[in-house]
């Protein structure tokens, strides 16, 4: 990895954490433990389209990481179960999606978010009646995931062609 690469993939990892932190300090939309925008996953699934599965999982685990740091532990077995089951399910898109539906994976990257997310609630929990939540968390997460695909469409398309490395 050159310089220039590294160094654009830190200031995306700085961006992403930055939204994170951000949107961590917003009351919530809906009164549903789990809901929220997921805008740091903009970044996510810019870096997946345009720079390669490699530099985004970089991106991804660094992100969660230091989220967990600066927010909280208690953020990190959820933000990691929902975000690399995300990243596993853009990775598979990444070879059927062109660059012009990028808004179907952030939808679909948000479905197995909520997944990843309730599944460890289950288990830390050990209550199965949280599954309960599963619809609600799919609903709110494609709408808000559809629109973190279509930022992340407008940032490669505005992007593409600037970026050498």
């Amino acid at each position: 990895m050159n310089t220039k690469r590294l160094t654009f993939c830190a200031l995306l990892t700085a961006i992403a954490l930055t939204i994170f932190m951000v949107e961590a300090q917003i009351p919530p939309i809906v009164p549903v433990p789990g809901v929220k925008l997921g805008l740091a996953n903009i970044v996510t699934v810019y870096a997946m389209f345009a720079l390669g599965p490699a530099d985004a999982l970089m991106i991804l685990l660094s992100r969660i990481f230091l989220g967990a740091l600066f927010a909280g532990g208690s953020t990190f077995l959820y933000s990691l179960a929902g975000g690399l089951l995300c990243y596993l399910c853009m990775l598979l898109l990444r070879k059927l999606l062109t660059m012009k539906q990028l808004w179907v994976c952030g939808s679909i990257g948000a479905i197995f978010h909520n997944i990843g997310q309730i599944g460890v609630a289950i288990a830390i929990a050990k209550t199965p009646q949280l599954i309960m939540y599963l619809p609600i968390l799919l609903l709110t997460g494609v709408i808000a995931g559809t629109f973190t695909g279509f930022a992340a469409q407008f940032l490669v398309n505005r992007l593409d062609g600037r970026l050498k490395f």
